[in-house]
């Protein structure tokens, strides 16, 4: 399965494996908690940069970025970057208050991560099929999103994506 199909194809397959709305409500929370967990892990090392600093962490958000923006949803590309940018500067800040419980950085990552997994397995439990990612490893980038198109959709965006996901996975139950 090509790595670069567009957003409405990836984000329908994604919806076979979660129709459940209890799984939705934990992606809502897992998958920003591994995202972030992620970045909290790619803090260090930090490189000056035209007086910026620069680390992993960033990398990763502008390659994955480019990515969401890449798959022919501009609305959905653009909303799933600022939601991701958010979480790495969030991993940023958070990354500092490891210290003080005795903890490195990636020691507080790797928990959040375990934690966000945790979260995802319990509404694929309910849900009562595997995670999208076993069966295509794309999933692992299209969780953010589709949290985010979840989102966006709630409030009455991406109709014609919602239409898409409804006819072809169903509706969510």
């Amino acid at each position: 399965m090509s790595f670069f199909r567009p957003a409405n194809v990836l984000m329908v397959q994604y919806a076979h494996y979660h129709r459940d709305r209890r799984n939705i409500a934990t992606h809502l929370l897992g998958v920003p908690l591994i995202f972030m967990a992620i970045g909290i892990m790619l803090t260090q090392p930090e490189w000056g940069v035209a007086d910026r600093v620069l680390t992993p962490a960033w990398l990763v958000w502008g390659v994955t970025s480019l990515w969401y923006l890449s798959r022919g949803n501009l609305l959905l590309g653009l909303a799933t970057v600022l939601v991701n940018g958010l979480l790495i500067a969030s991993a940023h800040v958070l990354a500092p208050m490891a210290a003080p419980w005795g903890l490195q950085h990636w020691q507080l990552g790797l928990a959040l991560f375990v934690v966000g997994w945790i979260i995802q397995f319990v509404g694929h439990y309910w849900e009562g099929r595997k995670p999208a990612f076993v069966d295509d490893i794309v999933g692992l980038l299209v969780g953010p999103m589709f949290v985010v198109g979840e989102v966006l959709m709630a409030i009455g965006l991406l109709a014609q994506l919602r239409m898409a996901i409804e006819r072809q996975a169903g509706p969510s139950r």
